[in-house]
């Protein structure tokens, strides 16, 4: 893909009118991909911002600053993950280059020790080719040669001699300025040419020698564990001074490693309740250590990039050392047997004395979280599944009666956040919501291990077992042989009653509106925080977390949802359906009114009137659950009045008998069909359940059975009676079914009229019917 290209995807993405669309397309592009455009060697910045921005206006410019800072990031992440996946190869490269600069080095003084080997040569070719001079001048030179040399014989002897007890007093200041002393001896002697070459290479052979012997002293003294950290310090520097810097790091960065296995060998947890402690103390010795050896390599050698990636590489290496031995001790047995509070407090201690160490510039807790993120997830999994377990239990136990937090519970002992008072649910309620409490409180200070989407995951699976706990104890979920439902090896208790099954309900919705949320705020980062710089990156941490909170409560609802569901669908199902398997809500009991010599009594057909009293029942014992919650009662109602006309509106064998049967709907069917919907719409606007859909949906259903009569060749508004009176006669039936004291002052209807007439005689019809 052409930067052309990549600069016209780029452009869209900012225009109001495809924002959405070039969003996606950038989704399918590689970060290398939209970063090509900026590496072309023609690239103008200017150029750039400029045909992005002439014509647009403020918000897609601010789509545009928005697209580069997310792009920087990006790049940025993508360099950080180079350089921690090209990291080992750097420092190896980094050590050859530095062994190659030694060699070229000592390939260049080899090169100037043979340019003036050579040179000498051809001087003295050209001496020897003078004339020679009087015999005494020659004898002259060769007693001063001769005298010259026994200087630097009986020199040399003093020289090895004092060496000797030097090394062995461990002078080490002492040895390096007879070491400088005879350096400075062969350059003098090298200069005035005063030494023969095959006594010069003595020379120079001796001192070598005697440095070897002093580096050898020097590196001794670092591998001896008694030696202090005084000691060691100075012998690495003086092995710096002699020319050896690699080998004098490494050492002093051996000695720090020696002296810490040996303190750690030291240390074992007496216990499993020890685990703390254990976990304190050694993971302050080993980063103390750390800390150490970071303090003395910076002292010594400064800021050398080759040090200090050996150093980075080193301590990586004892942080891995570490974290296998606290695993190994502590977190392993911790984390199967769900331990969650152990583990969570050694990683929130590791992390303390790791972070201490950024200041120093290591950062070494990507390392600790890589390692020790295994065995908290493990623990998290286990304290999850223990959850799950439990409310198993707990719900073969559950009567559903909804009851006040037991006081000094972790509930009831919790001030609400709100003017709502304490929750109102079942006992597998309570203890479900004390233990997700309790296990979010332990995850809580381990936020550094950026657990809490996988923690909030998990809470949401315990609350959708639990939930599915809530769905089998529903009538219509148990088994028809054996009437129980097994969730592993535990049972269901069931629940019988309407008030048990809104308490299932109640269950659901109060854990998944109040008490899971805020509970999950504990996993929200602190405001506050001591340093001024992080502050926009926990601002913004947080923001991101709310967001992600609010989604993970969105799909703690839609569970709910399920449960809800299942709830009306299974009294949707009951009012339809009898025992013996037939339908309450068939077409002939409309296509057969015509047939019948009588006049029909209008009132609403009696599933319509089971339903009234069914969801007047329901809206009772809700309104007595679900105190400052009406809202989930008035959906609850809403939702299974739209399950049982949604079942009349897709029954198909229903409409094929009212539009194809044999016999067609007459008049009298279409006006107590249309009298039974609305009967429906009147109940349910009184009560505030009738949706949008609800009504149209049963505005649909009268325009259907509208058109199937006037397919017969009959004028449906000819028969049908005017508005008033089906809101009329609904009405009363309203008032008759709600009981027999009903007041009937709010009906405004004339003695006289035939309304008022076939209304008496249906009320009276309806009482003497209710007293036989």
């Amino acid at each position: 893909m052409d930067s052309s290209t990549l600069s016209s995807l780029s452009k869209g993405s900012f225009s109001s009118s495809s924002v959405g669309d070039s969003a996606d397309l950038e989704a399918n592009l590689t970060l290398s991909d939209r970063l090509k455009v900026f590496k072309t060697t023609h690239f103008d910045p200017n150029a750039y911002v400029t045909s992005k921005c002439q014509t647009m206006n403020e918000k897609e410019i601010r789509h545009l600053c928005s697209y580069l800072v997310d792009l920087k990031k990006a790049s940025a992440e993508e360099m950080r993950r180079s350089v921690y996946a090209n990291y080992a190869a750097f420092i190896r490269t980094s050590r050859e280059i530095s062994n190659l600069e030694g060699q070229l080095l000592s390939m260049r003084n080899l090169l100037s020790t043979q340019a003036a080997l050579v040179h000498r040569l051809v001087e003295g070719v050209r001496i020897d080719s003078l004339p020679t001079g009087p015999e005494d001048s020659a004898e002259e030179d060769i007693l001063f040669e001769n005298k010259e040399l026994s200087t630097i014989e009986n020199w040399l002897v003093e020289f090895l001699d004092t060496f000797e007890v030097l090394l062995a007093e461990r002078r080490v200041d002492e040895a390096l300025a007879a070491l400088d002393e005879g350096e400075s001896m062969v350059e003098e002697a090298n200069e005035r040419q005063t030494l023969s070459q095959t006594a010069l290479l003595s020379l120079q052979t001796a001192i070598s020698e005697q440095r070897q012997k002093l580096a050898d002293q020097l590196a001794e003294i670092t591998r001896q564990p008694s030696t202090r950290g005084v000691e060691i310090r100075s012998a690495v520097v003086a092995l710096k001074k002699l020319g050896d810097g690699p080998r004098a790091h490494a050492l002093l960065l051996n000695s720090h490693h020696q002296k810490l296995q040996c303190n750690m060998h030291s240390l074992r947890p007496l216990n499993a309740s020890s685990g703390a402690a254990y976990t304190a103390t050694l993971s302050q010795l080993v980063f103390s250590t750390i800390a150490q050896a970071a303090s003395d390599s910076l002292a010594i050698f400064v800021e050398e990039p080759a040090y200090a990636s050996e150093l980075v590489t080193w301590a990586v290496r004892q942080t891995e050392t570490f974290a296998i031995l606290l695993k190994r001790h502590v977190l392993a047995s911790s984390a199967a047997a769900g331990g969650l509070r152990v583990a969570a407090e050694c990683v929130h201690i590791c992390l303390a004395h790791c972070s201490l160490l950024e200041a120093r510039g290591l950062a070494l807790s990507p390392v600790l979280l890589r390692l020790l993120r295994p065995c908290v997830e493990q623990a998290l999994n286990a304290n999850l599944k223990r959850i799950e377990q439990s409310s198993a239990a707990l719900a073969a136990a559950d009567d559903w009666l909804l009851t006040y937090p037991v006081a000094g519970s972790r509930m009831g002992s919790t001030t609400s956040l709100s003017s709502i008072s304490q929750p109102k649910v079942s006992t597998s309620a309570h203890r479900f919501n004390s233990m997700v409490q309790e296990f979010l409180e332990n995850v809580g200070p381990i936020e550094s291990l950026q657990l809490d989407g996988s923690t909030l995951e998990g809470v949401l699976q315990v609350f959708n077992s639990y939930v599915n706990l809530l769905i089998n104890a529903l009538p219509s979920s148990m088994d028809n042989e054996e009437n129980l439902e097994s969730y592993g090896n535990k049972i269901v208790r069931m629940a019988e009653t309407e008030a048990q099954q809104i308490a299932l309900l109640a269950n659901a919705s109060l854990l998944a509106d109040e008490l899971l949320p805020r509970a999950a705020m504990k996993l929200l980062p602190v405001q506050q925080t001591s340093r001024v710089d992080e502050f926009p990156r926990r601002a913004s941490d947080r923001q991101s977390r709310l967001s992600e909170q609010r989604e993970w409560k969105r799909r703690l609802q839609r569970l709910v949802d399920c449960l809800r569901d299942s709830f009306c669908r299974h009294h949707a199902l009951e009012l339809i359906f009898t025992e013996d398997g037939d339908t309450s809500l068939n077409p002939q009991m409309y296509i057969n009114m015509d047939g019948n010599a009588d006049d029909p009594e209008w009132f609403p057909s009696p599933i319509f009137q089971v339903l009234f009293t069914k969801l007047t029942q329901i809206a009772g014992i809700a309104t007595d659950m679900f105190v400052g919650r009406e809202r989930f009662a008035t959906v609850l109602l809403m939702r299974l009045t739209e399950a049982v006309i949604l079942w009349l509106s897709g029954d198909q064998t229903f409409w094929e008998e009212i539009e194809e049967g044999p016999k067609p709907l007459g008049p009298l069917g279409l006006q107590q069909f249309y009298l039974d919907m609305e009967f429906v719409i009147l109940f349910s606007s009184q009560g505030r359940y009738l949706s949008r859909n609800l009504h149209q949906v049963i505005k649909n259903i009268i325009a259907r059975a509208i058109d199937a009569v006037s397919a017969t060749g009959l004028d449906p508004y000819s028969t049908l009676p005017e508005d008033d009176w089906f809101a009329e006669v609904a009405q009363i039936a309203i008032k008759v079914l709600t009981g027999p004291k009903a007041n009937f002052g709010g009906v405004d209807r004339d003695a006289t009229s035939p309304t008022a007439s076939i209304s008496a005689k249906s009320i009276s019809s309806v009482l003497s019917h209710g007293s036989n």
